[in-house]
């Protein structure tokens, strides 16, 4: 879901130095895959290169922003797509793109490794590859500098103690920061997370437009002036593991609710109309391969729904959820999903 580490963002900016596509792999001259994504995927180069060799393809990236955006484009190029397969598009915002008829009907084999309640609505047009866990994060020492407890549930962030030190990302163009908004809205209840929300405005909150932005330039792990920021409970582990230099503890924490925390699911597809659908096919089993599903904690920082992939023992360590995340059905989301956010705007940003 997110993209930490800098090697990850040399490597798209070398990418996106190749027109008319992103090609990051070898051209032999033979067939070409276009795997539409949004900007935080990430797998290891190697692997890449293993599945261009096994079928004599070359792998070309094609970022499309955040997953709101890729979703867009996606939607507005179905009936010519620009690629043949497509991974991003989370639960969040699943509905619309299976009422909008973008992808084609596959599914992997591999599907009997994901867990019944991860397969979700459109299991015959779209396979889970991955999910991760949205709710806040604090940096430690900055709080303590602050002489603030870390707070205890959401109700906490609109005392004035905090006033100024939180940072969320939109929900109208930010994947994590629609999720965190449903998961308010299960939290609060229909009737009252507005009030939740204009009482964080009041304490001068910040919005920022992407997950990015709020991470690497608001928080203040990064040297900015919140440390209060919506990521990811794998955040913290990821921090850990990459530290320079290295650490034993994480520099961050989770504030984990419950109901105040929402579980995200990202998804692969293969684009309907795609020029080559049967290689499309191979990627998404790619995808959910032990190998690639074993990669894509350290490159994602989010969990592999293959059962038989490992983790990170530092996800153990520093990343545990155990509490219950928001229940939101996707009916409920495809239907209010738009007023949700029209709601919020107007509350927060107006």
């Amino acid at each position: 879901m997110r993209r930490f580490s800098l090697p990850v963002i040399l490597l798209l900016i070398s990418c996106l130095a190749a027109l008319p596509a992103l090609a990051c792999g070898g051209d032999d001259g033979g067939d070409s895959l276009t795997v539409i994504t949004h900007d935080s995927f990430n797998l290891s180069e190697e692997l890449i290169k293993q599945f261009e060799s096994e079928n004599h393809v070359t792998v070309k990236l094609l970022p499309k922003g955040d997953a709101g955006s890729m979703l867009t484009a996606l939607i507005l190029t179905k009936r010519n797509p620009e690629g043949d397969v497509a991974f991003g598009v989370d639960n969040t915002l699943l509905s619309r793109a299976l009422d909008e008829g973008v992808f084609a009907a596959y599914t992997s084999p591999l599907t009997i490794k994901v867990p019944a309640d991860l397969r979700g609505e459109g299991s015959n047009l779209v396979t889970p590859i991955d999910y991760g866990y949205v709710n806040f994060n604090y940096d430690i020492e900055a709080l303590k500098k602050l002489n603030i407890e870390p707070p205890k549930k959401l109700e906490d962030l609109t005392d004035a103690k905090y006033r100024g030190l939180v940072v969320v990302e939109n929900p109208a163009s930010s994947s994590p920061g629609l999720a965190f908004l449903i998961a308010t809205v299960d939290y609060f209840g229909e009737s009252a997370y507005l009030n939740w929300w204009k009482a964080m405005r009041a304490n001068d909150m910040k919005v920022v437009d992407g997950w990015e932005t709020a991470y690497y330039t608001n928080f203040s792990l990064a040297g900015g002036s919140q440390p209060i920021v919506l990521s990811y409970a794998t955040s913290p582990a990821f921090e850990q593991l990459f530290a320079d230099p290295p650490r034993k503890d994480a520099p961050t924490a989770n504030i984990l609710v419950a109901k105040g925390v929402f579980r995200q699911v990202e998804y692969a597809g293969v684009l309907k109309g795609a020029k080559n659908e049967a290689l499309a096919r191979k990627f998404i089993d790619f995808l959910l391969s032990v190998p690639v599903q074993e990669d894509i904690p350290g490159q994602m920082a989010v969990y592999p729904v293959n059962q038989d992939a490992k983790v990170p023992e530092a996800f153990a360590a520093f990343s545990k959820v155990d509490v219950a995340p928001a229940s939101v059905s996707a009916e409920a989301i495809a239907a209010k999903r738009d007023s949700w956010i029209e709601a919020w705007t107007k509350s927060v940003l107006r």
